[in-house]
């Protein structure tokens, strides 16, 4: 162990260590001949300045455009051919860079990783380009009204504030940006003290940690003032202001409608009772109290779904329906009526806990996707410093009571606080 290297092995079922250049790393073993692993950038659209609208969705895209080592045709396949895979997104939270491989290329897939994460050039040619993709990205997601339903529905109750931006930015400011813009971003939050390197397979922790070392040795990358950016402004409390609704014409043939509100923060005590509620109400089981009221029972809508998105210090829970425009009023009543029995009586023991048992099985069950698994524990781990095993997951659910989900009932579905958003 090197000096100022931190190490732990605490626990059997995952290691961290910290390298002297500030990169904390997570490690979860797992018997499995594929490695999954990545780096979690602590730089989202909620990092962003109001005039740099989509820089970390292009950064995302531009980092793999060459860097002080390979031009952009070596980056591109370089994992591929031996079989693996490389690919990044980006949220208002953070930026995510994946890769997947045979274990026995491990110091391959964190060689290529490190390099285009750390050491990206961003020439202005490559830049160009990239543009006239990420512009196509925009039309087509404009052309999408069920996904720019959620964008435009988060700007109006987070206004005025990075949450309520959405994520590709806008053409106009994108065509704009040149080498030295990317620079200045990924200079403030590219730097090893702002990131996270996760892996999950069958590695040799303390080899694994040599090797990220011995790439990104400490010596490289000093801390200067303007590096390190880690304020960002605080999320809007809860709104105690009442909801609104507002109609878009969108020339749709069918109707797209979002209704929610601003709510607790992945921090909140009350998250994971939040969670079991959504699961219940409008999770994304066929046997969800608004998918049983509307499809099954009144087969007005072909699904409908309830989401949280969490972020540290605030969130937003909604629920989305398409539906034909003449049934858009029917379809509120039915969700209204469901919100409603959640409100007026706490559901029962048995209830509480058939619905404990379903969404911990679900848990249990996606626990086996071990690409989706190594992601969001590396993001777990980025957001809150924290690592869970499924057995501990799963117990964050067993003193959820009956009265917890009323009272957050009481609050999330009250007709005070819901706004709804119409495209039609």
């Amino acid at each position: 162990m090197t000096k100022g290297q931190q190490l732990k092995t605490s626990r059997p079922d995952y290691y961290e260590a910290t390298l002297p250049c500030g990169l904390r790393i997570i490690y979860e073993p797992a018997n499995t001949e594929v490695v999954y692993c990545g780096i979690v950038v602590g730089a989202g659209t909620r990092h962003e300045d109001a005039a740099d609208s989509g820089m970390a969705h292009f950064i995302e895209h531009t980092t793999f455009k060459g860097t002080t080592s390979r031009k952009a045709y070596q980056i591109n396949g370089f994992l591929e051919r031996r079989g693996g895979d490389l690919s990044a997104f980006t949220t208002k939270q953070e930026t995510v860079y994946y890769a997947t491989a045979l274990k026995s290329d491990f110091h391959h897939v964190a060689d290529i990783l490190t390099d285009i994460v750390f050491h990206s050039t961003y020439p202005q040619a490559e830049l160009d380009r990239e543009k006239e993709v990420i512009c196509d990205e925009i039309d087509s997601y404009l052309d999408t009204p069920s996904d720019l339903i959620f964008d435009e529905f988060e700007t109006l109750i987070f206004p005025n504030h990075p949450l309520g931006r959405d994520i590709l930015g806008k053409a106009e400011r994108l065509k704009q940006y040149t080498t030295a813009d990317a620079h200045r971003y990924a200079d403030a939050y590219y730097h090893p003290r702002n990131c996270v390197f996760y892996a999950f397979g069958d590695l040799n922790f303390a080899r694994m940690v040599k090797t990220l070392e011995s790439l990104l040795p400490a010596s490289d990358f000093p801390v200067t003032p303007q590096q390190i950016v880690t304020t960002i402004p605080k999320a809007l409390p809860i709104s105690t202001e009442k909801g609104w609704t507002r109609e878009t014409d969108k020339q749709t043939h069918q109707a797209h409608v979002l209704m929610g509100c601003r709510t607790i923060g992945g921090n909140d005590k009350d998250c994971h009772a939040l969670t079991l509620l959504n699961n219940i109400i409008g999770g994304p089981a066929p046997n969800s109290r608004f998918n049983v009221r509307l499809r099954e029972k009144a087969g007005l809508v072909y699904s409908v779904d309830a989401y949280i998105g969490f972020y540290p210090d605030a969130g937003v829970w909604s629920v989305y329906f398409g539906c034909d425009q003449k049934d858009i009023k029917r379809c509120q009543r039915l969700i209204r009526r469901e919100m409603d029995r959640f409100i007026e009586a706490p559901i029962t023991e048995n209830q509480l806990r058939t619905a404990r048992q379903q969404l911990v099985r679900q848990l249990r069950i996606a626990r086996d996707h071990f690409e989706n698994h190594a992601v969001s524990m590396g993001r777990l781990y980025a957001k809150y410093g924290i690592f869970r095993n499924i057995e501990e997951v799963c117990a964050l659910y067993d003193d959820v009571t009956p009265a917890d989900l009323q009272r957050i009932a009481n609050d999330i579905f009250n007709p005070e606080r819901l706004s709804t958003l119409i495209y039609k």
